[in-house]
């Protein structure tokens, strides 16, 4: 099958960037939130992340109108009857997703793919909340936050998915300008699987008094070439994501690994998320662009 039309379900950080690349790689476009407030938001995303593309001569201004012309917001599962591909990106809630994709399910063609762009909950979980031919038609659609400059996605496909199902969903991201890897129904796929234990590890090795929040960022970063360490990593992805991945991957694999340590724990109790929230391991209230390493004994 072809796809040529493509509703998104959610429109905030990664929903409106998964809505701006297939507007921008010419596909009809509509996403769908709870309210008018959250579509306008999201839009307003949108809007700002092409006008910057626009400034840096990377799209022209026809081209910025065009891809704004293909994209539609609703707030009601029926304007996606008749999409193609419908691509997840609600709350990381299993229940949320598995009663959102019944209810997709009864509206939607029997054609339509369905896809998750879940960070870690398994696809096979919430593709059971759907009709048998529809789990055949069933993937993980796992894109990267900035989407629309991050190149990679991760292609999940079930026990179930069908062969030709998964290979146009493979296709179906090499025409989004990304570059998609296979990967198993396995919780934390591949990124997540070998970044956040990485990542748990490093906050370890700070409660250990192995090293400093910014010497250990700083020999990840010299050390091993990354573009960022752990710590300046965590804030930017979101510690309570952070945990909550973690805690995912924990529950699955019962592996000492994943557990979040004490101190992520502590952290998100507080409320300190990372940059959105403006401290985590760093304090970003003052100066986001040099911010200053927490104090947190």
């Amino acid at each position: 099958m072809e796809i040529k039309s493509v509703g998104v379900l959610g429109c905030g950080l990664m929903g409106s960037g998964i809505a701006q690349v297939a507007a921008s790689a010419g596909f009809a476009t509509v996403v769908k939130e709870v309210s008018p407030e959250l579509l306008d938001r999201g839009f307003l995303n949108i809007e700002k992340s092409l006008a910057k593309f626009a400034e840096k001569g990377t799209i022209t201004g026809d081209q910025q109108k065009q891809i704004r012309d293909r994209l539609s917001g609703t707030t009601s599962f029926h304007e996606l009857a008749q999409c193609d591909i419908v691509i997840e990106a609600i709350i990381e809630n299993l229940e949320e997703k598995r009663r959102t994709f019944s209810e997709l399910d009864t509206i939607c063609k029997p054609e339509t793919i369905f896809a998750s762009n879940t960070s870690s909950i398994s696809i096979t979980e919430m593709m059971t909340a759907t009709s048998p031919g529809r789990q055949q038609r069933f993937i993980g659609l796992h894109f990267f936050n900035p989407v629309p400059i991050m190149k990679l996605v991760e292609v999940v496909r079930t026990i179930l998915t069908d062969e030709q199902i998964y290979e146009v969903g493979i296709e179906f991201g090499k025409r989004l300008g990304k570059v998609p890897v296979r990967a198993g129904d396995k919780t934390g796929f591949i990124v997540n699987r070998l970044l956040v234990p990485y990542m748990l590890d490093a906050i370890r090795a700070l409660e250990e008094g192995v090293g400093s929040i910014v010497d250990i960022d700083t020999a990840m970063k010299l050390g091993c070439g990354y573009p960022m360490g752990p710590f300046t990593l965590g804030d930017f992805v979101g510690l309570d994501t952070t945990y909550y991945i973690a805690e995912i991957m924990f529950n699955e694999f019962r592996e000492k690994r994943f557990a979040p340590p004490p101190l992520l724990k502590r952290m998100v109790l507080a409320g300190l998320y990372g940059r959105k929230s403006g401290r985590g391991f760093y304090d970003y209230t003052k100066d986001a662009k040099n911010p200053t390493p927490m104090s947190l004994a």
